[in-house]
C-alpha cells in the first residue's frame, strides 16, 4: 500500500515508533500517521511453473554426437557426454557447446 503525505506529497516510509507501534513516516517533514489495527503485510506462496527446455524438448539429445570430456560433477566420473552446438550471441562471438553427461545426464555449457 502507497501511502503519500498530505502537506508535501512525498512518499510515506514505515517504521516502528518510540512506543514500538508501527507508523507511516515522512521522510522531508516531521509528519507521521501511527498504524493500529492495520496488518502491514501478508505473505502469499507462489507455486513454481514447470520451466521448458528452452532448447527444444525432449527430442534435443535424440541423434546428437559424442565427445570425451569430464563431466563437472565430481561424485559422477563420467568421461563421455553428448554435446551440440548452437549459436545464441552474435556472430563475431564463438558457438556455444551444450553438453549433457551420458553417465549422470547432468547438463552444462561452455563458451
Amino acid at each position: 500500500m502507497l501511502t503519500f503525505c498530505p502537506h508535501c506529497s512525498n512518499m510515506l516510509l514505515i517504521s516502528a515508533g518510540d512506543d514500538n507501534i508501527n507508523r507511516f513516516y515522512c521522510s522531508t517533514c516531521p509528519y507521521e500517521f501511527k498504524i493500529t489495527g492495520l496488518q502491514i503485510y501478508d505473505r502469499k506462496l507462489l507455486n513454481r511453473k514447470e520451466v521448458d527446455d528452452v532448447l527444444g524438448g525432449e527430442g534435443t539429445w535424440d541423434n546428437v554426437d559424442q565427445t570425451t570430456t569430464q563431466c563437472p560433477i565430481d561424485s559422477c566420473g563420467g568421461t563421455k557426454a553428448y554435446f551440440f552446438q548452437l549459436q545464441i550471441r552474435s556472430a563475431d562471438e564463438p558457438m556455444t557447446t551444450f553438453y549433457k553427461c551420458v553417465k549422470c545426464g547432468h547438463r552444462w555449457k561452455e563458451n
